[in-house]
């Protein structure tokens, strides 16, 4: 090698340091962790719904481009007019009063009830407690004909109140094993010290225990609502024109020249709202409700 060739610099090449290179992926890393239980819970989300969003635009769609692929249209509320002018609305005002009936007198039944069960000791208290859980097991499908040839007789076939206590059977049974649990949680020295201050059983069950498991009540009373507002079995059953619920009168949309799309959108969406009103209502009663009895002191 020559004195020149050994002045020249040697080719070499800049190898950058590791951090370097590794910072974006450490970034992009650590912002994974921080936000990953949001993206899941996002995504979550989305996947749950996406059906009710669908339905919704399907609502305000117009019915010539119901079964379009394309997203972008011009809203209309053909479909909810449709609805005013027949008999939708009187089966959907059906449904709010069944549910609430049902609901209301499941709660005022089942409520003393589970708490009788919680508190009061006496012998075959877990028998009738199961027994109770055991008229849930049945299928409804087991319970028409007898419920049907007895509303014949008694004259309760087609009304509200007949199909009222239809959904009581079933709701009492709800009602009581979720209370149970939350009485359970309440701790009896409660009662105990209002039982010394000079109240009685009632008194200190209406006016220490149940405000403390409010939160319970709200959630069996949203549980008992839904159960009532989507039944559709027996209202199929045991109605013919003045009771018609909701989810029976979305079935008649299906005729035998063609299903009306629009009109089944339509009463899709308006069916979910009472259900949502009533869950907002309540949200902070039923999250806590939900959570109770999930730790153990």
């Amino acid at each position: 090698m020559t004195n020149a060739e050994a002045a020249l610099p040697l080719p070499s090449t800049f190898t950058p340091p590791p951090a370097a290179l590794r910072l974006p992926d450490a970034r992009r890393a650590g912002w994974l962790r921080r936000h990953a239980r949001g993206l899941v819970a996002v995504a979550l989300l989305l996947v749950v719904v996406f059906p009710f969003l669908w339905l919704v635009q399907l609502a305000f769609r117009p019915s010539a481009d119901i079964f379009e692929d394309r997203l972008l249209f011009t809203p209309t509320l053909e479909g909810f007019r449709s609805l005013l002018q027949g008999n939708f609305l009187k089966s959907f005002w059906n449904s709010l009063a069944v549910s609430t009936l049902s609901t209301g007198l499941s709660l005022l039944i089942g409520v003393p009830a589970a708490y009788a069960l919680t508190r009061w000791q006496f012998r075959w208290r877990r028998q009738v407690a199961l027994w109770i859980l055991v008229t849930r097991m049945a299928p409804p499908i087991a319970f028409t004909i007898p419920f049907f040839l007895a509303y014949r007789w008694l004259g309760l076939q087609d009304t509200i109140v007949g199909l009222a206590i239809v959904y009581l059977t079933f709701n009492l049974a709800i009602v009581i094993w979720l209370m149970q649990t939350f009485f359970e949680a309440v701790p009896t020295a409660l009662e105990e010290a209002a039982y010394i201050d000079g109240c009685g059983v009632w008194q200190a069950f209406w006016r220490i225990t149940l405000p403390l498991a409010a939160p319970g009540l709200a959630a069996t009373a949203v549980l008992c609502f839904i159960f009532s507002w989507n039944d559709f079995f027996y209202a199929l059953i045991l109605t013919r024109t003045n009771a018609i619920t909701a989810p029976v009168a979305i079935v008649n949309f299906l005729q035998y020249e063609g299903w009306e799309w629009t009109k089944i959108a339509a009463s899709g969406t308006l069916v979910m709202f009472p259900v949502v009103i009533f869950t907002v209502l309540v949200r902070t009663y039923l999250v806590r409700g939900l959570m109770a009895g999930g730790v153990k002191d």
